[in-house]
């Protein structure tokens, strides 16, 4: 039985991947705060006697320094657990033959035009997330480890707070929201990357020549604002009253943050879909299953 060491197992995307990867092996899910073992990516030689001890075929590693805005103040810390703790796990697969599956982000490009990017287009990180997560991503590269990289963006997960929660309280609170309408990308269930993840791997399995760098993320394109949009005319058409009559469109410049944000988070995603013989359904489809989880209808 092929052993799984799932890492991050707490967070969006790691939940949904402890039911995607059940059925494909022994999965050892691991957090910071699991016990008896832990999975702490702030001190990344720690990960290595956890690597040596479980001596995983598969190594998903789902943990990340995610806090945006944060990391422009903390970016040492950001750097030892997008880089520096990667750069651990990949080595370790090198060295013992395993494989390593590793998310990465839209951030490490820099957002301009309006055209999505491939996978090979060049990268030019806007915030020291992005630039942190592209460290990753080459060490992965030059580790020589079997592998594959999966790039995403605008995840969300019924569990947990996301935008379509924080738009649904607002909503009910105001009578007018503002909502940014600039950037634009496709929001993508943390469900949908778990489920990708699991048929990619078992197609690479059977063709190791499929390893690589993939872009995953739901069809079609929106902006916050048009996402805001479609969050509350579903609510509203499901019961649900809210008080906020106007969701006014505004610039990304209207809400300053310590972190430059991409404009362009488009990503192409004909190269998966090609090679894995996917279908990605479109964003409203997965929102909407997410509202209905959230609301109970």
């Amino acid at each position: 039985m092929t052993r799984i060491l799932l890492l991050g197992s707490g967070g969006q995307v790691g939940w949904e991947l402890q039911r995607a990867l059940a059925p494909l092996g022994e999965v050892v899910a691991l957090d910071r705060d699991s016990q008896p073992l832990a999975a702490d990516f702030g001190q990344p030689d720690t990960l290595t006697d956890l690597l040596e001890a479980l001596r995983p075929e598969l190594i998903v590693n789902a943990a990340a320094h995610t806090a945006v805005d944060r990391a422009e103040s903390e970016p040492e810390l950001a750097r030892r657990i997008n880089a520096f703790g990667v750069e651990r796990l990949a080595r370790h697969a090198a060295a013992q033959g395993a494989t390593l599956v590793h998310y990465s982000t839209d951030y490490v490009f820099d957002g301009r035009g309006d055209a999505p990017r491939r996978e090979d287009d060049p990268t030019g990180p806007l915030n020291v997330y992005g630039l942190t997560k592209l460290e990753g991503e080459q060490a992965i590269r030059a580790s020589g480890c079997r592998h594959l990289i999966l790039r995403t963006s605008w995840v969300y997960a019924a569990r947990g707070g996301n935008f379509a929660r924080t738009m649904l309280r607002l909503a009910a609170e105001r009578e007018r929201l503002s909502v940014i309408d600039d950037q634009i990308g496709a929001p993508t269930g943390a469900d949908l990357l778990a489920d990708v993840t699991a048929h990619a791997w078992r197609a690479l399995q059977r063709d190791p020549e499929l390893g690589g760098t993939y872009h995953v993320v739901a069809a079609g394109e929106t902006s916050w604002h048009g996402y805001a949009c479609h969050v509350l005319d579903f609510a509203r058409r499901h019961g649900q009253v809210l008080k906020a009559e106007r969701v006014d469109p505004v610039p990304t410049s209207a809400f300053p943050t310590p972190a430059r944000r991409p404009l362009n988070s488009r990503l192409d995603t004909h190269k998966l879909r090609s090679r894995f013989g996917l279908v990605l359904p479109p964003w409203q489809q997965g929102v909407e299953r997410m509202l209905r989880e959230v609301m109970g209808v």
